[in-house]
């Protein structure tokens, strides 16, 4: 009885510690440590758009700590990208038909590299989009800008010029889904 006992104690300390070191960049192939993100190419006519996604990208990797980032050649892995599209045009209408919204998409391609093995790990296409209208003062137009479920008062993110900030939305929401591919890749 005592054998059964202690074997069952041995089973789930071994369960519960092994469960205790689980995460996800475990899914990452494990020669790959390092992650070089250099500057966008950018296809469209937005200034400074490259260098936005670029370092809400990098900003995003870094919240996260699952690679450790690297400026030089040095890296195991690299992540190339280049905006593709900028979209901004009407999103809702009022009773009137009237734009009351507007939309703000980015679309880029990725290709995230293996430098060690020469060879393509995850490519694709990413959007992401925020909203804005034309108050001039997003903490108080009624509108989510950031997908939150929050609005103005609610909201305590929501602030600053509406275009921009539903530009920083969608780049947000673009580091956020090729952190997320980027761990489960695997």
């Amino acid at each position: 009885m005592q054998l059964k006992a202690l074997l069952l104690l041995l089973n789930l300390g071994v369960f519960f510690f092994s469960c205790g070191f689980y995460s996800l960049a475990g899914s990452i192939p494990p020669h790959i440590k390092t992650l070089n993100i250099p500057l966008m190419d950018n296809e469209t006519a937005e200034f400074g758009l490259a260098e936005d996604i670029t370092d809400g990208i990098l900003q995003r990797f870094n919240e996260e700590g699952i690679l450790h980032v690297k400026d030089d050649d040095g890296a195991d892995s690299i992540l190339r990208g280049t905006v593709k599209k900028v979209t901004d045009g009407p999103y809702t209408y009022s009773r009137m038909e009237s734009v009351s919204e507007y939309r703000y998409k980015i679309d880029i391609f990725i290709e995230w590299y293996d430098l060690k093995e020469e060879k393509s790990l995850l490519k694709g296409n990413y959007s992401g989009w925020g909203a804005y209208g034309l108050s001039g003062d997003i903490g108080s137009d009624g509108i989510d800008n950031d997908g939150d479920g929050k609005t103005d008062a609610d909201d305590d993110d929501e602030f600053g010029e509406p275009r921009a900030f539903a530009s920083r939305v969608a780049v947000r929401k673009i580091a956020e889904d090729i952190l997320n591919d980027i761990m489960t890749t695997w």
